[in-house]
């Protein structure tokens, strides 16, 4: 079997078909599942009838920072960070944009209310360390702007700040949102409770180095960016307890099975804790917990569309892409989403 190379996970996409604004209401939102060989569109406000009573859903609970910050360099040029990691109350890891790359000691402003200096660099990241008397965490609450994706042709908005965020979030940490949580409201949540679904919640600070593209064909060459998450004891507990009755394990996106799938492969099975991962799940990964996924649709050759792809099989994915683009879902970020089982061993 030839070997699967980058290039297998492209596709075109209409740039109208990149959404730039959330739906009007989350649970609004479209869609597909796939289901075998079958495609059948729906509405995400119809999930429970999806699910089976007694299978059990994990969510991410990460919380989105405000992590972009525009800025100028002591020498006066312009400067935009994004805050990758909150390290402490004074230091922070992040992608730097600048005309010319900042040495360590070079100081930056930011909006003529944050002060920084560069420590180091770290290969793609810069270590910052912030001045004044408030935590880290304060000024970027106060002073920074919600980091939406690149491909979000516009500057962040007032309705950013709510729907670039789930509505269970509860742990700060992240420069990007888990984006098929967006589509969970609170009567949709409360009506898969009464359905009978099972939840249990997990976190997973996801990077801005989610966005960074594979730059090699050969995917065995691409190294991931490592992210920080957390595994509570009722989690892990309510995975086992799903395996015991027989019932599904649905993860509500990428970084969930990331996450569940990380502490499988460490310990055979799921369990408490708090580790890194810096796990590429590629085709022919065996994956140990999760069998069903909730999932938005994916930038082409982006380690997300290569993991959905590992997950429900490459050309059931290729087929799901052809009917979304042809039916006009949306796409990415705050596009449509996608119910798929995983394909079987």
């Amino acid at each position: 079997m030839t070997p699967l190379k980058l290039d297998d996970f492209d596709y075109a996409l209409p740039s109208d078909l990149i959404a730039q604004h959330p739906a009007a209401e989350r649970a609004s939102s479209r869609l597909l599942c796939v289901t075998g060989d079958a495609l059948h569109d729906g509405r995400f406000s119809g999930l429970p009838r999806l699910i089976e009573r007694g299978d059990l859903l994990v969510f991410n609970d990460t919380r989105v920072i405000k992590a972009r910050l525009l800025g100028r360099k002591d020498t006066g040029g312009r400067v935009e960070a994004l805050i990758e990691r909150v390290l402490d109350a004074r230091e922070a890891l992040a992608q730097v944009r600048s005309s010319h790359a900042p040495r360590p000691g070079t100081r930056l402003a930011f909006g003529g209310a944050i002060e920084a200096e560069v420590v180091a660099r770290h290969d793609d990241l810069y270590r910052l360390r912030f001045f004044g008397d408030a935590p880290l965490a304060a000024l970027l609450e106060r002073h920074g702007a919600v980091p939406l994706p690149p491909y979000i042709a516009r500057p962040p908005a007032a309705e950013d700040e709510r729907r670039y965020q789930t509505v269970y979030a509860r742990s700060p940490g992240a420069a990007a949102a888990p984006t098929a949580g967006l589509h969970f409201d609170e009567p949709l949540l409360a009506a898969l409770s009464a359905a009978g679904v099972e939840s249990a919640f997990l976190t997973l600070h996801v990077g801005a180095g989610t966005f960074q593209p594979v730059r090699s064909q050969d995917l065995s060459q691409h190294r991931m960016h490592a992210e920080r998450y957390e595994i509570p004891a009722q989690t892990a507990a309510a995975v086992a307890a799903a395996r015991e009755r027989g019932k599904r394990v649905i993860a509500v996106g990428t970084t969930s099975v990331r996450a569940l799938e990380a502490s499988a492969a460490r310990h055979g099975e799921v369990v408490a804790g708090a580790a890194e991962t810096d796990l590429f799940i590629t085709p022919g990964y065996a994956f140990r917990v999760v069998d069903r996924l909730l999932t938005n649709f994916h930038l082409p050759k982006s380690t997300l569309l290569i993991l959905v792809s590992a997950f429900a099989g490459l050309e059931r994915v290729r087929a799901a892409y052809r009917h979304a683009i042809r039916e006009r879902y949306r796409f990415f970020s705050y596009g449509d989403a996608m119910l798929v089982d995983r394909m079987p061993r």
